[in-house]
């Protein structure tokens, strides 16, 4: 692990230097991309200066400790004996889990798919909840939010909503949200107060770019027709809505909210990215098991991961044995202790999976 540490530490000084190139100051491209990966090293070249910095005082108030008969000098090195030694052994794990492989996605925007499932109004209410609760996750992480396709049962619920979320490192916070939602509640229209369980799917997918995933146009199916809204009633009168059918995969990809013809086509063919890449990166799981075996949960959509209980004011993420009590929070998009959690169990899996069994 050291000598690939001082490698790294090695290419950061290099970049370093190179950042004072000429010929790469005036590449504003090469100029970005060398400064962008210094930027990601800097951390690394950081904790393991001090490490080293600290592993080698403990080293010398050991030897101080093993040669010197004066009592002070002997009291002083065991005191900083006594203060290095854990703050070594901190490092040394802060400085795994800076080696842990980076999902090369997680910097990437994501596109949010959120279906009401079994249960009915109620789970199409749940479904505006959480639509709600990601919104405000996004406004308090100062991310951009975009509808790209939306359908509502006209009592305040939603059947899906497919949106958009733009901002820095939005895919690593919130790919562990792929699930199975389940609320148990007690509906408005209950009159005997008895608690219905009731679900909603939530599919995260990392925004793909043209260059992650090629679309021929001639595998599209492109058909236009006539928005509608509630019941049926025409929204526009011109075929401004889109449905791209992408003939190899069967998906098929609807958008009728904006009025130009031209802009829901590009939203559906976002969308179809997204997926695609997402059916790449669920083969790619598939065929490794090393990384199958690292994942929280499974990833499954089928797989239930967290339960909302309005009662009890609780949510519990059953991936993790998560138990907090300030759902109206949570739902106002207070997600930070979660997500930091969720991404934390999975660092730590990743790093018993990296770390040599002892003897």
């Amino acid at each position: 692990m050291y000598d690939k540490l001082k490698a790294i530490c090695a290419l950061f000084d290099e970049l370093t230097t190179r950042l004072s190139d000429p010929a790469v100051i005036g590449n504003a491209a090469e100029f970005q991309k060398t400064a962008k990966k210094r930027a990601e090293l800097e951390p690394i070249k950081l904790a393991f200066t001090e490490f080293e910095q600290a592993d080698k005082s403990l080293a010398d108030a050991r030897q101080l400790l093993a040669t010197e008969t004066d009592p002070d000098m002997r009291a002083m090195a065991e005191e900083e004996i006594a203060a290095l030694t854990p703050r070594v052994a901190e490092l040394d794990k802060q400085l795994k889990f800076l080696l842990i492989p980076k999902d090369e996605d997680d910097g990437k925007n994501t596109i949010i798919e959120i279906r009401a499932g079994t249960g009915g109004e109620e789970a199409a209410l749940f479904a505006a909840d959480l639509y709600r609760m990601y919104s405000r996750y996004a406004d308090r992480q100062g991310w951009k939010c975009e509808v790209m396709s939306i359908s509502d049962t006209g009592l305040g619920g939603l059947k899906e909503v497919i949106f958009g979320v733009q901002g820095n490192g939005v895919f690593g916070k919130l790919k562990f949200e792929s699930g199975v939602h389940r609320v148990q509640r007690v509906p408005e229209t209950e009159a005997s107060g008895r608690i219905h369980t009731s679900a909603a799917t939530v599919a995260v997918l990392p925004e793909a770019e043209d260059v992650d995933v090629q679309i021929d146009e001639k595998e599209l199916r492109i058909d236009v027709f006539r928005s509608s809204g509630p019941g049926g009633q025409s929204v526009n009168t011109t075929d401004s809505a889109v449905r791209v059918t992408h003939l190899p995969t069967g998906i098929v990809i609807s958008c009728q909210d904006e009025k130009s013809q031209h802009k829901n086509k590009a939203k559906a063919l976002r969308i179809l990215r997204a997926r695609l890449l997402d059916n790449a990166r669920a083969e790619q799981d598939k065929n490794r098991a090393e990384n199958r075996r690292l994942q929280i949960g499974t990833g499954d959509r089928s797989e239930r991961i967290r339960t909302y209980n309005f009662p009890q004011q609780r949510m519990t993420d059953h991936r993790i044995g998560l138990t907090l009590y300030k759902l109206t929070d949570i739902l106002e998009g207070d997600l930070e202790e979660i997500i930091r959690s969720l991404i934390e169990a999975d660092n730590l899996k990743k790093l018993a999976a990296t770390t040599p069994a002892a003897g």
